[in-house]
């Protein structure tokens, strides 16, 4: 009997399977405030009404210097603004064959329940990676207001020198607290999670800087459980967590001019060229001097010239710049480019830190969420299992722009591009943006 029979299978049943196999992740970002649900959105975004993109209002805090009240000062009033918050529903679909679950499926087995737990988690898995890069997107803002937003609730640690049991560029036992304060002033309580990578937790465990969470059993037993906290705030350990290479010492390369070289030979190096005269083309000494002059002061690399071979050292904040690019058009002479000092690099890794808020989720629900067919030709015939959904991460104070987007739902690409993310605004000619200190949305970039 085929185990994914389409006679046999009920979909709001699986549906319901699925929806009662538990999703850690999620109940921790929902106990701990960070995840907002808005059921309320949902009937906007349903497919059948067009709703992968909706507006909602934002209302602006009331603000304002109070006048004296003396009996003779009038009293003014201000206007309160509203915001437009646009956000973008995610469609996701995949489809799975039977072959997929036969190895787990074993007779007696209740597979109904098998299969909907197989499809609960990589369902959870799809959520945490969408939210991931929507918090990549959100920090690769570069118009003048979303940078100011990355710029103050970034904290870069990665140049730290090491401090006692700290190694170079890691968390301190000070660093998280710094950082929310840095994003959100004296309001930096709302901060209540960090999602981070495996080797940023395992820093802090070595540190004993964050606690497991303890909790009492029916039996009055006190057990620690798998969650940790850090200065208060839950953390969610998450290997997906971006990352990137970053360099920590210079590289050094040397270009050498060799053979013979000549009046009217043409040297190329960093896009400069250098036309050889009687002087310069007298030798390759004088040929390196003359084009190392030519460069100049360089933003990436100190430059210097000595015996036919030009050095170039990267500059702080260039490490990693790579060799220069170099040519020659020439009959006789030669030029190479060599390493002789490759550029130190370690990995960076981001934490996010997000307060209560931070993210709004609305579960728009698909047409059809699940259904199955059969095949009968492929194969010798199968059975194939269909699963939809559409979903809206929405963090709070920032607006998905749809700048960049080439269909009714971004991809994962489209939700990391910082140009389709901008803080909420008034809209008009004048736009009025939202006080980034109000978005609980913070990052920390650090060695370990």
């Amino acid at each position: 009997m085929a185990l994914f029979e389409k006679k046999n299978f009920n979909g709001q049943v699986f549906g319901r399977y699925v929806d009662r196999v538990p999703n850690p992740i999620k109940n921790q970002l929902i106990k701990s405030g960070a995840i907002r649900m808005r059921p309320d959105l949902a009937a906007s975004m349903k497919e059948g009404t067009g709703g992968n993109y909706i507006s909602t209002p934002l209302l602006g805090l009331v603000n304002g210097e109070p006048v004296n009240y003396d009996g003779l000062t009038d009293i003014p009033a201000d206007d309160t603004d509203t915001y437009m918050h646009d956000r973008v529903v995610v469609g996701r679909a995949k489809a799975w064959r039977e072959k997929d679950f036969a190895e787990d499926i074993t007779g007696g087995v209740d597979f109904m329940a098998n299969i909907a737990q197989q499809v609960a988690d990589y369902w959870n898995w799809v959520d945490q990676r969408t939210l991931i890069q929507i918090l990549k997107g959100v920090f690769s803002m570069s118009d003048t207001t979303g940078a100011e937003f990355v710029a103050t609730h970034t904290t870069d640690v990665t140049g730290n020198a090491a401090s006692g049991d700290v190694g170079a560029g890691c968390i301190s036992a000070t660093t998280m607290n710094s950082a929310v304060q840095k994003a959100c002033g004296d309001n930096k309580g709302i901060f209540s999670l960090a999602l981070m990578h495996s080797s940023v937790s395992t820093n802090l465990e070595n540190l004993k800087l964050v606690a497991y969470v303890k909790q009492v059993d029916a039996n009055g037993m006190e057990r620690e459980l798998t969650l940790m906290s850090l200065n208060g705030k839950a953390v969610l350990v998450d290997d997906t967590m971006p990352t990137n290479t970053i360099y920590t010492a210079a590289g050094t390369y040397r270009v050498t001019i060799g053979g013979t070289v000549a009046s009217g030979d043409k040297i190329t190096v960093l896009g400069t060229e250098v036309t050889l005269d009687s002087t310069s083309g007298a030798s390759a000494t004088a040929a390196a001097s003359a084009v190392a002059t030519a460069l100049g002061t360089n933003a990436k690399y100190t430059i210097t010239a000595s015996e036919g071979v030009i050095t170039f050292v990267e500059k702080l904040g260039s490490y990693g710049a790579g060799a220069p690019a170099a040519a020659i058009t020439s009959t006789a002479g030669t030029i190479n480019v060599t390493t002789v000092t490759t550029p130190a690099s370690t990995t960076a890794y981001t934490t996010y830190v997000l307060g209560i808020g931070a993210i709004e989720l609305t579960n728009c629900g698909a047409k059809v969420p699940y259904e199955m067919d059969r095949d009968p030709k492929t194969a010798g015939g199968q059975d194939l299992l269909y699963s939809r959904q559409r979903k809206c991460f929405a963090p709070y104070g920032i607006s998905f722009t749809k700048n960049a987007m080439a269909r009714m739902s971004p991809t994962n690409v489209e939700l990391a591009n910082g140009s389709n993310w901008e803080l909420v605004n008034t809209g008009g000619l004048t736009k009025q943006y939202i006080d980034h200190k109000n978005i609980p949305i913070a990052q920390i970039i650090s060695r370990g």
